[in-house]
């Protein structure tokens, strides 16, 4: 579109406003927005890898019954990067909780690669999250009395991989997520960026169909948040990885494909 097509739009869309350039540039900034915030729904046509189905999850606090989600659907396919936004207590964590089979739903189903989970014996179970999924928490969850090489290993320690191989894949993803550097340090002797890093690393040591991230950028400066989406995206691009974030960062909505919005324990 040529300039001049432009300047005769935008005096086209002036006229509107009487004239009045500050109404109308302030009138396309809210726009603007809108468009940012709107709930990305439109599906992918890659296969459906999770399939969520009328979940309802409640708690029992006392004597008061709390209804953490309230008959929630949705589909994320494979190798897609999904944002669930939502503010503190509406239930995105719950979310992310039931889809990693860390627990069990009160009613509806959570369908993992044509697995329904919530059938799984607790064998079954602990054997889908180590093979399938992989979890990177708010607050990192290292173990302070090792190593970071040694916190990177501890996932394929489970996976009875063998100690060769799980050695190398910690050395190699620590490179990936650029803290080569840092094997040899404890949680305290690294920075909040380098400890998230860390996490994400650790989340790929059995090479996971999904990772499923809480908050992962809550604790994090501006510099960090933007470097930890740009290692999302890497992770993707590299290795085809599905990625689902609960978060209230706009900055994760805005690179992610689509978002889905919950707000009391349903999606809106």
């Amino acid at each position: 579109m040529s300039g001049q097509t432009n300047k005769q739009d935008f005096a086209n869309f002036l006229q509107l406003f009487d004239g009045d350039v500050d109404e109308a540039v302030h009138a396309l900034r809210e726009y603007e927005v809108s468009l940012r915030n709107r709930p990305i729904t439109q599906e992918p046509s890659s296969p459906i890898l999770i399939s969520i189905d009328n979940l309802v999850k409640t708690y029992r606090v006392g004597h008061q019954e709390v209804r953490a989600l309230n008959g929630v659907s949705l589909n994320i396919h494979e190798g897609e990067f999904v944002a669930i936004m939502a503010p503190s207590g509406s239930g995105k964590s719950t979310l992310l909780q039931l889809m990693g089979g860390l627990e069990k739903p009160t009613s509806g189903t959570v369908t993992v690669s044509s697995l329904d989970i919530n059938k799984l014996n607790d064998r079954k179970l602990s054997e889908f999250r180590g093979k399938t999924i992989g979890f990177v928490f708010q607050f990192f969850y290292l173990q302070p009395f090792l190593s970071l090489e040694h916190n990177l290993e501890v996932p394929g320690m489970f996976a009875r991989t063998k100690q060769r191989e799980f050695q190398e894949r910690a050395r190699e993803l620590a490179q990936i997520v650029g803290i080569g550097d840092r094997l040899k340090h404890l949680p305290k002797e690294l920075s909040g960026g380098q400890i998230q890093r860390a996490a994400v690393a650790r989340a790929l040591m059995n090479k996971p169909r999904v990772i499923l991230a809480d908050e992962p950028t809550g604790n994090l400066d501006t510099k960090n948040r933007a470097a930890i989406i740009d290692l999302f995206e890497q992770i993707r691009k590299e290795y085809g990885t599905t990625i689902v974030i609960a978060t209230h960062d706009s900055t994760i909505a805005d690179r992610a494909d689509r978002v889905f919005k919950l707000q009391d324990g349903v999606l809106i």
